[in-house]
């Protein structure tokens, strides 16, 4: 028999967290204030008038450099359990280490040969 009161807890921190970002929202529409103007759709930075359109666009090369930064830094966060476990760990969880790390840098010297670590 499925028994619901078990569940009671994981409900009530359901309703909760999806209570207060709605609440959030609500009061924030009702007591913020309401301004519209020229000054309100001008884009604005540091204090310093914007020179010319806020659209820019980007060279495509610094999303791969961060993409490929990002793709081996969560990477190597896998490590950190293999390292803290390393003496209970037997040799072939060794060898499938260094087949990780082999793969990794594999791929760094792939991203490097493709230029896209490159940030001209």
């Amino acid at each position: 028999m499925f028994l619901l009161h078990e569940y009671e807890i994981f409900w009530a921190f359901l309703i909760i967290s999806s209570l207060i970002p709605i609440l959030a929202f609500v009061i924030s529409g009702i007591l913020g204030p309401v301004s519209e103007g020229t000054e309100k759709f001008s884009s604005y930075e540091s204090g310093i008038e914007p020179m010319g359109d806020a659209w820019v666009q980007f060279r495509i090369r610094y999303y791969m450099f961060a993409l490929v930064f990002v793709v081996f830094d969560v990477e190597t966060v896998f490590l950190y359990p293999w390292a803290m476990s390393f003496d209970v760990l037997g040799v072939s969880v060794f060898i499938e280490a260094f087949i990780f790390v082999l793969i990794l840098i594999v791929g760094s010297v792939y991203a490097w040969r493709k230029g896209a670590l490159e940030w001209y």
